[in-house]
Parts: structure tokens; sequence; C-alpha cells
């Protein structure tokens, strides 16, 4: 049974392929596929499940609920394919992989934000970084559009690639559906308001200690990318120590204050906080750049996963 979860790594290694090129071919998702993606799923279970004002127990209880409704069918999909055929079992695997991880989308979404602030077309700009941050843009200037866009970048690199693809190593396709699974609860419920504070508490935590690894790693990769743009690994790394926990999260701080570092650039949500505040603001520019250390940090990412799956066990 173990076998079929996480198999012999030309398996692997041929799912994990097959998932970045799905990514490439279709990144985004629509119609029927966007309705049973499980990001979609989980994230409506999660707020029809934990209503606001729920209590610890009945948050606990949802999460439980929410990562076995999504976690046993795919599990069942992988036992019956390689018991069936191994090429069966490449293709199931890399299904639920490329539902677990999204890259091109999110690079495809920040250049586009790019090329609309570069050309000062600044609420064509805000369309585009509001699809993945949670602030409203359309309050904001320039400089704080292209932070948003370069902290979501560097967050979003975590939570939806480096992160699924680590667990994806060590536990298999199903590792990497867990905590894509785990990362969107704390989306939809890991709140820490009036209404979610309580019953979004046991998924905020749950997300802060399955991506505190990954984060750490992606941070560590962005410093050590930095000469390769022009950066400096040590101003870098003093950023990063000296920053890390800036924000609310945990976790968010870290890659966001390394890649801060790494292009030498100031990072602010206003009103919430500052990250390398010594620096300039950042320019349209700087998110090209950080797209670049962005998409060779997952690259390196790749490269180190499939060193994982090829150990001797």
């Amino acid at each position: 049974m173990i076998e079929a979860l996480r198999p012999e790594p030309p398996y692997m290694v041929a799912a994990l392929v097959l998932a970045l090129i799905m990514d490439i071919a279709y990144p985004g998702h629509r119609g029927l596929t966007l309705k049973l993606h499980p990001v979609h799923t989980s994230y409506f279970m999660a707020l029809a499940l934990v209503k606001p004002y729920s209590g610890r127990l009945r948050g606990v209880l949802a999460w439980f609920i929410v990562m076995a409704f999504h976690i046993l069918p795919p599990a069942l999909a992988l036992l019956v394919a390689y018991k069936l055929s191994p090429l069966l079992w490449i293709l199931v695997a890399a299904l639920i992989l490329k539902f677990s991880i999204s890259l091109r989308l999110l690079l495809e979404i920040c250049y586009r934000a790019y090329v609309s602030l570069k050309e000062y077309r600044l609420d064509e700009g805000r369309k585009w970084v509001q699809m993945i941050v949670r602030r409203d843009v359309y309050k904001l200037g320039k400089p704080h559009i292209v932070s948003a866009c370069i902290e979501s970048l560097s967050e979003s690199l975590v939570d939806g690639f480096t992160s699924p693809l680590i667990y994806y190593a060590l536990l298999g396709p199903l590792g990497a559906l867990a905590q894509r699974i785990a990362n969107t609860l704390d989306g939809a419920i890991g709140y820490k308001t009036p209404e979610y504070v309580r019953g979004g508490w046991f998924s905020a935590r749950m997300d802060t200690l399955i991506n505190y690894i990954p984060a750490r790693l992606t941070a560590a990769i962005i410093i050590a990318l930095s000469p390769i743009f022009g950066g400096s690994p040590t101003k870098a790394l003093r950023v990063w120590l000296k920053y890390s926990r800036a924000t609310e999260s945990i976790n968010a701080g870290h890659p966001i204050s390394a890649i801060a570092g790494a292009l030498g650039v100031r990072l602010e949500k206003p009103g919430h906080y500052i990250v390398n505040s010594e620096a300039r603001y950042p320019e349209a520019g700087d998110i090209k750049r950080a797209l670049k250390i962005i998409l060779i940090a997952a690259i390196t990412h790749v490269l180190s996963a499939l060193i994982i799956i090829t150990l001797p066990k």
C-alpha cells in the first residue's frame, strides 16, 4: 500500500515532469475543472462547515473532515492505478500534483501587472495585482501596488509551488495535495477576526506548521540567487534576519524579506508592516527582476525535489 502512495523514483520523476508540463500547458482552470479543483471545493466546504463565531472544536473537526474528503478518494485512485498499470499511476499522480501546484498562472499575472504598471496603466495594473492579494489595491498608489505584487509573488511561490513540491518529494502526491488543502483552509477561515479567531484557529496553526520549513528554505534559496541579478547575498541575508518577523504571518515574512533584500527595495503593506525600510520604494521594473528570481528559485526547487526523490530509501 505504501509503495502505491510513493513508489520507486522513476514513477515519481515521470509524474512530476508530466505535472509541470500540465501546469505550463493549462495554467488556469475554468468551467468543470474549476468546480472540481480541490482548492475551490475545500475553500467553500470550509466556509460551509465553519460558520462565523464557531468554536475551536468545530474548527478542528472541520479541518479533518475537509482533509479526509479530499485525500481519501485520490488515495484510492492511486492504489487502484498502481495495481492496474504503471502508466495509469503516473497519470493519476500527475493530475493530483497538477491540482496541488501553480506556477505559470502566478508568473503570468505578475508579468501582466508589470507591463501595465510600466506603461502607467494603473487601473489595469491594479486589476491584475488584485487577483493575487487580499488588500484593496484600488486605494494604493503605484509604489504600494508594485510592492503588493512582489510580496504576493514571493509568498505565493511558497504556498503554491515550493511547499507542495517538497511534500511531494517526501510523501508522494498526497503529501502535495494535503499541503495545498491545508493552505486553502487557512485562506478560507484562518483569520484573526472576531468571526473566525476561534473557528479558524486550528487551520491557521496547521498551515503555519506545514509551511514552516518550506518558507525558510525558499527564502534561503532566494538569498543565494541574489548575485545572479545584481544583488548582494550579504545584504539580502541582513534584511532577512532583521525583517523576517515583521509580518503578522510567521511564515510570510521569510520569502518577503528575502526578496526585498535580494532586490534592494522597500516592501510595505500600509498600516501593517514595512520590510527593508532603509531602501527605496520598488518600481515597475522590479517586478520583472522579481519574476526572474522566482523562476530560477522554482527551477532550483524542482531540481532539489528530483534529488530527494532519487535518494536511496
